[in-house]
């Protein structure tokens, strides 16, 4: 009988075994058990809110939905450039405000000629910001209480925030939370606030 030149192959037929079963059986469940540990730690720890108005434009769109770590601030204060999330004079009636932090517990806020001060210094901020045209109740200096935090919107003239005389200082207790990603954008579909 005569061979075959040439090259052969010889396919080795695939079993499945046990083991193989197995470890496919603990992957599955490691990844059920890490996906349900994070959406038990994101709602139990945060919440979600949607954003109401163009008072955060550009980086924050109207009806654009946040994730709120409401665990952060247990464990710390908020920091300037913040952004949070608060019920208005702890109003549980209220919709959600989404704010960045300018002022902080003990210092004195002024806003003179659309520029924030900050215990009689000029208030260094990124030139994105627009000039404020409306000073409101910060057009004489305004001290903030031990905990009383000042807080502007990041389109400033399009903004009811601590200038307002209806929101004015925010008290550490109505703050829910520090905005943590938001859910939906026309650029991307997730994303770190920064």
């Amino acid at each position: 009988m005569a061979r075959k030149k040439g090259l052969t192959f010889y396919e080795k037929e695939k079993k499945i075994s046990k083991a193989m079963i197995k470890e496919i059986l603990w992957m599955i469940f490691y990844c059920f058990t890490a996906v349900l540990l994070a959406f038990v730690l994101v709602f139990s720890v945060g919440m979600k809110v949607a954003v109401i108005g163009v008072s955060m434009e550009p980086g924050l769109y109207n009806g654009q939905e946040i994730l709120v770590n409401k665990l952060v601030y247990r464990l710390s204060s908020p920091k300037r450039g913040d952004v949070v999330v608060f019920l208005p004079n702890g109003n549980e009636n209220s919709s959600y405000y989404v704010k960045r932090v300018v002022g902080l517990p003990g210092e004195t806020i002024q806003i003179i000629d659309g520029y924030v001060y900050i215990d009689g210094r000029f208030y260094a901020e990124d030139e994105s910001y627009d000039m404020i045209a409306d000073a409101g109740i910060a057009e004489t200096p305004l001290k903030l209480g031990e905990k009383e935090y000042f807080v502007l919107g990041d389109n400033r003239n399009n903004s009811e925030d601590s200038r307002s005389g209806n929101i004015g200082t925010v008290h550490a207790d109505a703050i829910e939370g520090k905005a943590w990603f938001h859910l939906k954008c026309e650029h991307s579909e997730m994303g770190m606030i920064e």
